[in-house]
């Protein structure tokens, strides 16, 4: 099954170099699936042709906001309306899981509660899981046929099913501990430092990224059976 990353923005840490970039950390997380991965660098207005070119598209994390007036949002969410159309699965990381409620006419703003960092721990129909966030923006409004699976104190809107069309999630199940290391560092001293503090007391208490994965591949598989 080929898999189609269409990157939202290049990994901060790979941004200072020596570091690998958004789509690498999903080739690490979803690795051991029977995935084949390309890349569109879609924050560069690299696009795929048609939403068919691919048997499902993982939208990345990005530093910017899905509300941003940037040249790449327009036609990116015209692709995820198009695929919803066309019948080919979508899964949506932070800004990914951001875009497709606004696309479908949801409402994404930057959160009046604030920042959340690091390891937090969501309601997943009654099965709690521990992964790591790093956002500000979340899902205010939901679009139609979004039904919420997953929530937590802080992000009342975390994880998202539409169907057999999309499933998204706020929080970043690709990062292990040194992508949370390296923004702690970067981004940290830029910060409230109450999240930040979170972040790092935190550091080495474990994460269900690997039963993320899972549900990842699942999606997809269940999305083409």
């Amino acid at each position: 099954m080929k898999i189609g990353i269409l990157q939202a923005g290049h990994f901060l840490l790979a941004e200072e170099g020596g570091n690998p970039d958004n789509d690498t950390l999903f080739h690490r997380l979803l690795g051991g699936h029977g995935f084949d991965f390309e890349t569109w660098n879609v924050v560069d207005m690299e696009f795929p042709a048609s939403p068919g070119e691919a048997d499902g598209w993982l939208i990345t994390g990005s530093k910017h906001g899905a509300y941003d007036d940037l040249p790449f949002i327009a036609p990116l969410e015209e692709f995820i309306r198009r695929s919803f159309t066309e019948d080919v699965p979508i899964v949506g990381i932070c800004f990914g899981h951001q875009v497709i409620a606004q696309a479908m006419g949801g409402k994404v703003v930057q959160f009046a509660g604030g920042w959340r960092a690091g390891r937090e721990t969501y309601d997943f129909d009654g099965e709690e899981i521990a992964l790591t966030a790093w956002h500000q923006d979340q899902v205010v409004e939901l679009p139609e046929g979004a039904e919420v699976i997953g929530r937590s104190k802080y992000c009342e809107n975390a994880a998202m099913l539409y169907g057999r069309k999309a499933f998204t999630i706020q929080a970043h199940p690709e990062y292990g501990r040194a992508e949370l290391s390296g923004l702690i560092d970067i981004r940290g001293p830029y910060m409230p430092p109450a999240p930040v503090a979170h972040a790092a007391a935190n550091i080495d208490a474990p994460v269900a990224s690997a039963s993320m994965a899972d549900r990842i591949a699942d999606f997809f598989r269940r999305a083409n059976g």
